[in-house]
Formats: C-alpha cells, structure tokens, sequence
C-alpha cells in the first residue's frame, strides 16, 4: 500500500494514543511544561502518569509552556520525508500559544521546503476532541483524500465534537483566571467537582456536584439527551486514575451505541488548571 501524500501532525494535548498516532502516521508535537524547576516534553520525556505524579508531590511548582518552534520545525521535517502536504492540527488557540507557534515555524520552513505545503487547523478544543479533529483528517489521509479535503474531514468534526469532564477538585482552576481564587478555595472547603464542557472554543462550567459518582450519572444523562442510540465517536479520559476510566468506558460501552471507543489519559499539560483525578470523554454523533 503506498503512503498517504497528505500527513498529519498535532500537539500531544490531542491525547491522541500511540497506537492510534502510529496507524495513521500522526506525528506528534510534544507540549512543554515545568515541575520542580525542570523542563519536561510532554509524551518524551515522562509518561502522562509520571507527569501527574510530578504534579501531585508539589502542584504550585508545575507550569504549562507551549511548544519550541525547533520542534515544529522537526515535525514538519520528519513528515516531509514520507508526504509533500500536511495538515497541522492544534488546541484551540483560545487557550493555548501552540496554534501561533505552529503556524510562525510554517512560515519558517518555506525557505528550506518551498515544495511543502501545510494547512493549520485550529481544532477549538483540547484534548482528546482535539484527537478527534486530527484523527478525521488522518483517516481522510488515509483513503487517499486530498489536502483540501483532509481540511474539509477535520473541520466537519470540529463542528461536532464536544469534551464532558468531571474535576475531582475546583483547586487549580482558578489558575486559568475563569474562576477568582477566593472562589475556588471556598469550593474546595466544601469539597465541590465541578462539571466542565469544551466546544467551540468555549470551556463552559455546566455545573457541580459532591462526589464523582454523581458527576458520571450527571454527564451520562446529558450524553443520553444529546445522542440517545444515535451511532458515537467517542473517547473516554482520567488524569490518574485508570480503573475509574476503564469502568466508565465498559459502562459506556454497555449503555451507548459506540462505533468508536478507546480509553486514554487526560492530558498533563491540563493538569495546571484540572488536576489530578479527572474523568471525562469526548464524543461526536455520526452523521
């Protein structure tokens, strides 16, 4: 089978798993962030786990930086090797620098590659709706689409996909400037977990609630208003906690007409504002 002339290229907050990135041949472009006075490269230089456990022994050292231009760059050299077009997906720039580097190393490499033609897609969301935004272009790809329609594929999704997620503490999210500090320290008093949804650019709160259990029964119910057994995309999250995500992907499993399904973990970069212990899916409804 001879490679796809269209790649893809994202930014490790897609969530994207190995095995997915390497059958479809995504590359990806590893987030930056700091613990403890050091530099890590999310997805190379730690496993999300690790991450989350550098996060846990001192929360108020862990920093989130973007991407270095040198490796976008080497992303879009890499790819060059085996495809003369590329579509480059990222989180959304509404809340993160990743797109504008991104989009700076592009104009960059025109000199060295003028042959190469890239196309930024800001994917309006993060994590693994990012992942799904990268993976529709990929599969596109894959069948031997065109650039223009890689493009059109990651867009269609885009419009579509939603992320649901429980937080286990409202802690750190005031670090985002969504919510004031006095706020989410009197919410962590009283031991609140607030839902939040990403689509269209927009983080929104959609309430809160005393345990986990609840916020899962609270965001099955909205996934069962939005999408019924209607056939579903859909990828389930933890930061850290693995058989809490596993029993909700069988649980999903069992109650939703899923055609796609895998399990991941949420991305460490989010930790700064999310913390640990969050549990969440993202999800679309086929046409």
């Amino acid at each position: 089978m001879s490679q796809p002339r269209v790649a893809v290229i994202t930014d490790s907050i897609s969530c994207l798993t190995r095995e997915l990135a390497e059958q479809y041949g995504i590359e990806v472009i590893p987030v930056n962030f700091y613990a403890e006075g050091k530099i890590y490269k999310d997805w190379v230089d730690v496993t999300p786990s690790e991450a989350y456990e550098l996060f846990l022994k001192d929360p108020e050292s862990f920093k989130t930086s973007s991407v270095y231009p040198v490796d976008c760059l080497e992303a879009y050299r890499k790819v060059n090797q085996r495809a003369q077009e590329i579509v480059c997906v990222t989180v959304s720039a509404g809340l993160s620098a990743v797109y504008t580097v991104a989009n700076q190393a592009k104009e960059q490499i025109k000199a060295e590659l003028p042959q190469l033609k890239i196309e930024m897609v800001d994917s309006k969301t993060a994590t693994a709706a990012e992942g799904f935004v990268a993976l529709a272009a990929a599969r596109a790809a894959t069948a031997g689409k065109s650039l223009a329609e890689a493009v059109v594929a990651a867009e269609e999704v885009r419009k579509k996909v939603t992320v649901l997620a429980t937080l286990d503490t409202i802690r750190h999210v005031y670090r985002s400037g969504r919510i004031p500090k006095v706020a989410a320290q009197a919410a962590s008093v009283l031991n609140i977990k607030p839902i939040l949804s990403i689509s269209q650019g927009e983080i929104r709160f959609e309430g809160a609630v005393r345990s986990r259990e609840r916020g899962i029964k609270r965001m099955l119910k909205t996934l069962k208003t939005k999408a019924g057994q209607k056939p579903l995309h859909i990828a389930v999250m933890h930061a850290y906690a693995p058989e809490e995500g596993k029993k909700l992907m069988e649980r999903i499993k069992s109650e939703f007409n899923c055609i796609e399904i895998w399990l991941t973990e949420f991305s460490p970069v989010m930790a700064y504002t999310c913390g640990a212990g969050v549990l969440g899916f993202a999800y679309y409804i086929e046409d």
